[in-house]
């Protein structure tokens, strides 16, 4: 059996996270990786590979950044897990609430769906209402019933579980009031995601995102989307919380609540914000995030979150540790600055290769994702496999686009070298057929109905 049989054999879906199964990769992918260091990973039979998935986004400072191991490290050695909350837990709870101006409690969780999930707990406890609004152009907030109901994949989740859930168009308030309208003095909550590729940026506006630009200080503020749910929440009496397990600790040290310069009552942070260790966060205003407290006499209680690993040293250490390193190394303008590099200089190979109309880089340069399309201008999954395909080829493993810190000035000449190969090879299969060229099927989407 090979490594994909093997794994397939023993876990359902091959991993343990959809986004690294088979299905998602190209035939040419390795199946297995062996270890990382900086902005490489390495196969199992010592191949390396430059990559951008970057551990679905976990990891922005570099695999195996030494001063985060070694801070995970100590807290090994203290015990990693007491009886009672560490010091450690104090101190990383106290950094956050320190960091980021919304937030003046936390629970620590060990992953982004238990984040999401309390915090639809919060709202619901704190506002006594039902429902919650997520909109349908992010597809992920968490793996439990509530959210997972709302896509194809239904399978084994009764529909009562998920009909408190309701689904808006991101970047169309009016999508949005409908649903107020529809169920007035009934929604708790209000999630979304901060920005992906779609940014809540004014229709008219023309100021270009970047670190030293943020939306915070431009003029079409009040136009910007994020505010205007800010607004909306806030007259129905609806919490407004904000998912920032992939805007966190990318776009702004802050988040990107700073970034745009809104308020959420509720925020969400998980991915970089420890460098790959398993470390997650539900934190937010204090009025709101009592609600799960225990001393107050007489309250009726929440049961919250209670994770045995939640308070885990050594991830908390190394969420300490990284932020040390953000704050020293001004982190995230050069995540920014990496990616405008990167987009500009795939727009000019895309352009020398003849495939500038149907390779086209979208997404502002924190958030870049690029786009593929067939002769008839058509998005195509089945080429955007083929530009993965001909990147593994040329050693750039770039399933999607997460920039770290790790990525410097020999990475960029790596990957507009490779895509220089591959796009050529996109011309050719624009011209003679995709066909001739993909050596396998087609990557598929993981919120599918049917394998």
């Amino acid at each position: 059996m090979n490594y994909q049989e093997r794994l397939s054999r023993v876990i359902p879906g091959g991993a343990h996270t959809y986004s690294r199964g088979a299905d998602q990769y190209p035939s040419n992918a390795p199946q297995i990786l062996a270890r990382g260091d900086g902005a490489y990973v390495w196969d199992d039979q010592g191949k390396r590979y430059l990559d951008y998935g970057m551990a679905l986004r976990a990891v922005t400072l570099g695999y195996a950044d030494p001063r985060v191991n070694a801070a995970a490290m100590r807290e090994i050695e203290l015990g990693n897990n007491l009886t009672r909350a560490s010091l450690t837990e104090l101190h990383a709870a106290e950094l956050l609430v320190d960091l980021i101006p919304s937030v003046d409690m936390v629970k620590f969780a060990k992953n982004g769906s238990n984040a999401t999930t309390a915090a639809a707990k919060i709202a619901r406890a704190y506002t006594g209402r039902r429902y919650i609004c997520v909109p349908r152009q992010q597809p992920f907030f968490s793996f439990d019933d509530w959210f997972i109901g709302t896509t194809p994949i239904q399978r084994g989740i009764p529909k009562e579980f998920v009909q408190s859930t309701l689904v808006f168009d991101y970047g169309d308030i009016h999508s949005l009031k409908a649903l107020f309208d529809a169920h007035p003095g009934e929604i708790a909550a209000v999630m979304l995601e901060p920005a992906t590729t779609l940014t809540p940026c004014a229709p008219d506006c023309t100021q270009t995102l970047s670190y030293d630009t943020p939306c915070s200080v431009c003029a079409s503020i009040g136009q910007n989307f994020l505010h205007s749910v800010q607004a909306l929440c806030r007259g129905e009496g609806a919490l407004f919380i904000l998912d920032e397990m992939i805007t966190g600790f990318r776009w702004h040290l802050q988040g990107a609540q700073t970034y745009f310069g809104v308020q959420p009552d509720i925020c969400t942070f998980g991915k970089g914000m420890a460098n790959g260790f398993s470390v997650a966060a539900v934190a937010g205003r204090r009025e709101v995030m009592e609600v799960g407290s225990i001393d107050r006499p007489g309250a009726e209680r929440t049961f919250l979150l209670s994770t045995t690993h939640g308070g885990e040293m050594c991830g908390l250490g190394a969420f300490i540790e990284t932020v040390a390193i953000y704050r020293e190394k001004d982190v995230c303008r050069h995540l920014w600055n990496y990616g405008a590099r990167l987009r500009d200089g795939l727009t000019v190979v895309a352009k020398e290769c003849g495939v500038q109309d149907h390779f086209v880089m979208d997404g502002p340069s924190i958030c870049l994702n690029y786009l593929t399309r067939d002769r008839q201008g058509t998005l195509s999954t089945k080429f955007r496999t083929l530009f993965s395909q001909e990147m593994i080829r040329a050693g750039v493993l770039m399933p999607w686009v997460a920039v770290s810190y790790a990525h410097g000035e020999r990475e960029l000449d790596i990957t507009l070298t490779a895509a220089r190969t591959a796009l050529k090879v996109y011309a050719r299969a624009l011209e003679d057929g995709i066909e001739h060229y993909l050596t396998g099927p087609e990557i598929k989407p993981v919120f599918r109905k049917h394998n």
